[in-house]
């Protein structure tokens, strides 16, 4: 009697010779790369907001040091309208600019989710499995998580605008102050919605394993 081999052998072998695609389904799995002028077009975005950042920050160190054209340019940019002479810089201005800074930064940091988690999730593998500075959240990310955090950076962005809104509420009318927030509502429902969908998917994938 023949022994059965108990290994069972997996159709997903890495080893096993892999048959060539056809030609309509390879030319609709290139198409794929269709995507990568739009992550090129992102990471051109990004070097703009590195140079946005920057002049801001220049503007903040010439006013700090008593320039009066810094310190025109820093009003004008946050849309701060002093109640009297302004003669140099104050505490509110400083904390919009600063505000301003770190909005710069959690886009950008918005932008390198999307084009590395992006770029990893639709096009192609970046390799990154050795290299020393490889993203913690990248080692397990997929469309799921990717919308998730996606979702999450989105509030805080919002977040940090609606206190700079209510910094500057002054110059601001009250249904600008009263929209900004139902918005901020609204992105935080969003991301609990989202949140709690993966959930049950992730759920539900585990169940039938």
């Amino acid at each position: 009697m023949a022994t059965q081999d108990p290994t069972p052998k997996s159709s997903a072998d890495p080893t096993a010779p892999t048959s060539p695609m056809r030609p309509l389904p390879s030319l609709i799995f290139a198409s794929r790369w269709l995507q990568l002028p739009l992550y090129l077009g992102l990471i051109a975005a990004q070097a703009v907001y590195v140079w946005l950042f920057l002049v801001e920050l220049w503007h903040l160190i010439g006013a700090a040091f008593g320039s009066q054209a810094d310190l025109q340019a820093l009003v004008h940019n946050i849309g701060y309208t002093p109640e009297g002479p302004l003669t140099g810089l104050n505490e509110t201005i400083i904390m919009l600019v600063v505000l301003a800074l770190i909005d710069v930064v959690m886009i950008s940091n918005l932008l390198i989710m999307v084009i590395v988690g992006g770029y990893e999730t639709f096009v192609s593998r970046l390799g990154l499995d050795s290299h020393p500075d490889q993203p913690e959240w990248l080692d397990h990310v997929n469309a799921s998580v990717l919308k998730v955090k996606l979702a999450l950076s989105i509030i805080g962005i919002s977040s940090i605008h609606l206190l700079k809104t209510f910094i500057n509420a002054g110059n601001s009318d009250i249904k600008v102050l009263m929209w900004q927030t139902i918005i901020h509502l609204v992105f935080l429902l969003s991301a609990l919605g989202i949140a709690y969908t993966d959930k049950l998917v992730h759920s539900s994938h585990q169940a039938h394993h």
